[in-house]
């Protein structure tokens, strides 16, 4: 029951790099992250096999900083042959932002849609699974073509499990109302990662992942503000575009462990440790409880605390106007030193069907609050005489899922 409500989670396999870069990092990462682990478990724990035939619809919504973010997924896999199985799956976001970024930049709020969609195929041999699979995430300014490939292999009498993979993004990025820019993005990412069953009641997992960025990096529409006037900070500021650097390099490691309690009752927790050459440094802290009732409600209970140092090139307000192409200046928030807290509630209903080609079905209803407090990033809302004292952003938001899941 605990693989199962895991793998029922529809998700797509890439993020694409917008203005709202941070709420898919955030909504899709906790869903990736699920799906990621859950699967390796359930493999560890009852060998290789194909993931189940199912099909999943899902409705998702994000609100908070200003930002609203809605809308359906649908997923559907099927099987062939016991070896081979083939998944596509649609993802629609429905974009209000009054950000605190659009409101002190002078802009109006805007309104906008991104759709990706993906295709993945999985084969089995023995004991392996290797995969792959394609997605498109594309909206009024961006599209993000993505392709993967991973192989798992299962060792030592089933055992220890060890996976790796690889992802190329080819990104455009454009300008609304600007016909004349277009850059591109190349992203690679390397990844690799070993389950081994400690005991019969508990699990361990390790994952290294490499991720290299190239091409435009920065956001056309982000600014970074400097004093109009240094030696007269009360004369106030101006406004000049964001530089970045065009390459980016960064490393994780990640530690995780899995523990079966009696009576279908689990404990999890991860470690995870970034690290970029653009000075970013992070840290990710979770825990989750999940309960077995009555055979077919799982309750489960998730906390994260992610913290993380801020990138080289950020300040929240610079001295002087940059003077050189390779002077980087950014002041994206996403960039500065900032934590956050998730805490989650997951409810599954499980309920057999065993009408027409259904087996069974679940409905699946999960919330995360989030609370982001940022240390050097600071409210421009606010008035003061000087700039640089305005007080720091801090902000709240919840995500809410219902996924209904049909088994066929």
């Amino acid at each position: 029951m605990y693989c199962r409500v895991h793998s029922a989670l529809p998700v797509g396999p890439a993020l694409s790099r917008t203005r709202l870069r941070h709420f898919h990092l955030i909504v899709k990462a906790i869903a990736v992250l699920l799906f990621t682990v859950g699967m390796a478990i359930c493999n560890a724990a009852h060998a290789v096999v194909l993931p189940e035939e199912r099909g999943d619809v899902m409705y998702h919504r994000y609100d908070g900083g200003g930002v609203t973010v809605d809308g359906p997924s649908v997923l559907v896999r099927k099987n062939f042959n016991e070896t081979f199985s083939v998944s596509g799956n649609y993802y629609i976001d429905n974009v209000s932002s009054a950000s605190i970024d659009v409101v002190t930049s002078g802009a109006s709020e805007y309104s906008e849609q991104r759709t990706e969609y993906s295709v993945g195929a999985q084969y089995l041999y023995d004991k392996s699974i290797v995969s792959g699979g394609y997605s498109n995430s594309d909206e009024s300014d961006y599209t993000a073509d993505t392709y993967y490939f991973n192989v798992s292999q299962d060792f030592f009498g089933d055992l220890t499990t060890l996976t790796f993979g690889y992802t190329r993004g080819e990104d455009e990025v454009t300008q609304n109302q600007n016909s004349e820019f277009a850059e591109d993005i190349e992203r690679q990412h390397y990844r690799v990662g070993i389950t081994q069953i400690a005991t019969p009641s508990m699990l361990l997992g390790l994952d290294y992942e490499l991720i290299t960025d190239e091409g435009y990096l920065n956001n056309p529409y982000r600014s970074y503000r400097y004093l109009t006037d240094p030696l007269d900070p009360s004369a106030g500021y101006q406004f000049a575009q964001e530089v970045y650097p065009d390459t980016r390099t960064s490393d994780a490691a990640a530690l995780r462990m899995l523990y079966f309690f009696p009576g279908r009752r689990t404990l999890d927790g991860s470690y995870r440790y970034f690290t970029d050459d653009w000075g970013v440094d992070a840290h990710t802290l979770q825990m989750g409880y999940a309960h077995v009732w009555r055979d077919r409600w799982t309750f489960e209970l998730r906390y994260r605390y992610y913290t993380q140092t801020g990138a080289d090139f950020f300040s929240d307000l610079f001295e002087f106007a940059s003077q050189d192409e390779n002077d980087w200046r950014a002041r994206d928030k996403e960039l500065s030193e900032f934590d956050n807290q998730t805490l989650s509630l997951y409810v599954t209903y499980e309920q057999p069907l065993n009408v027409a080609i259904f087996d069974r079905a679940a409905i699946i209803a999960q919330w995360d609050h989030i609370w982001f407090d940022y240390q050097d990033f600071t409210d421009l809302r606010v008035t003061v005489d000087t700039p640089g004292e305005e007080p720091t952003y801090d902000f709240e938001a919840d995500i809410f899922k219902l996924v209904l899941t049909l088994w066929y």
